[in-house]
């Protein structure tokens, strides 16, 4: 068997994750951080959001932590930034005749646009930030039964869209 370090050969980094350690509280432990591990949490990346963004720490387990790992990176918040624009744009653009696609609260969100707005900006920044922000971003995003899609939904979207701001903040206190 052969040896391999913590950095990945190809330069793509890490090849461990942080885990909080069970033997000590206030202790980690460098876990593997496998192909496995990554695709699982990407297969259950709504669950771990929600689990994340409610405020569960990311070196909680394999799957929060490599969740959390991808959920900070640039890539990923460029990505979810777009797909908040594109949703803000349609948005604006009100409802087609016969669209397949998932109706929108159209009048919260472009009534929460000054909000979506500041959430983009802290998304874009190139500062690291903390991952339970980008976390609530993307569930929102995907929770069909949240209030961009549903109209019985009585989640306050200003109030929400604020505390993700809030949560981007790269002031805030990484680890606890």
């Amino acid at each position: 068997m052969q040896h391999r370090s913590l950095m990945d050969r190809r330069g793509a980094g890490p090849r461990a994750l942080l885990i909080r350690d069970r033997a000590n509280a206030d202790g980690f432990v460098a876990r593997p951080r496998s192909v496995w591990v990554r695709w699982l949490s990407r297969l259950w990346a709504a669950s771990l959001d929600r689990q994340i963004a409610s405020g569960l720490p990311p070196e909680s387990n394999r799957l929060t932590a490599a969740r959390a790992e991808l959920l900070v990176s640039l890539p990923l918040r460029r990505s979810l930034t777009q797909n908040w624009r594109d949703l803000s744009a349609q948005a604006a653009r009100g409802p087609t005749a016969r669209s397949p696609r998932v109706s929108l609260c159209r009048d919260r969100i472009i009534t929460s646009d000054r909000d979506i707005l500041a959430m983009l900006d802290a998304l874009s920044a190139s500062l690291p930030v903390p991952a339970e922000g980008v976390a609530l971003a993307s569930w929102l995003l995907s929770d069909g039964a949240g209030p961009l899609y549903n109209r019985s939904c009585t989640t306050d979207l200003a109030a929400t869209l604020s505390r993700v701001v809030e949560l981007l903040d790269p002031t805030a206190v990484l680890v606890t």
